[in-house]
């Protein structure tokens, strides 16, 4: 009888241990990691999607950035490869099976956002906001592709649940790549 109250004393013990640690290597996603912001925001800004943006491409993760896209959604880029030089512009569908090819076939991606260039609403109702900003990317730590920097403008819309509403999530409408390589 002992014996069972000083095993269940120790489980005890170990039990309130055990819950009283945290992971530190697993931090909650609501926690702020130097200041900096959430690692998954829940869209209720455009620079929040941005955030989500920068999250889906360094950590690969297709779900996060199938998120950010609205339905209307358009990409535009340049197609340097032709002479002269093209337009190249595509829908949502294409962008997203096009950015997980690129998920997979790369190891590892940086992207930082290094600047605003500016930041506007674009009707009064304050539901479509235009962002240009200045990236860089590295790609598998820069050994065979070089640093791509350049800029881009982005179309966001904010979707309202109803008239009254308007704390809908905001969703890119518009990606327009400025790079030049």
């Amino acid at each position: 009888m002992k014996r069972i109250a000083i095993l269940l004393t120790v489980l005890w013990v170990l039990l309130i241990v055990f819950y009283a640690c945290e992971n530190p290597f697993a931090p909650g996603l609501k926690q702020s990691f130097d200041g900096a912001a959430l690692i998954i925001t829940d869209q209720k800004t455009a620079e929040d999607v941005l955030i989500n943006f920068k999250y889906a491409y360094n950590f690969k993760d297709s779900l996060v950035y199938a998120d950010l896209l609205d339905s209307s959604f358009l990409f535009i880029s340049k197609n340097f490869a032709t002479e002269p030089v093209t337009d190249l512009t595509w829908g949502r569908d294409v962008d997203i099976k096009t950015t997980v090819g690129m998920f997979r076939h790369f190891q590892t991606l940086n992207l930082t956002w290094e600047g605003t260039v500016y930041d506007r609403y674009l009707n009064e109702e304050r539901t479509l906001k235009e962002i240009k900003k200045v990236f860089s990317l590295v790609i598998d730590g820069g050994r065979e592709i070089p640093t791509i920097r350049g800029e881009a403008l982005f179309v966001f819309k904010k979707k309202t649940l109803s008239r009254d509403d308007t704390t809908g999530i905001w969703r890119i409408i518009r990606w327009e790549d400025l790079s030049s390589f």
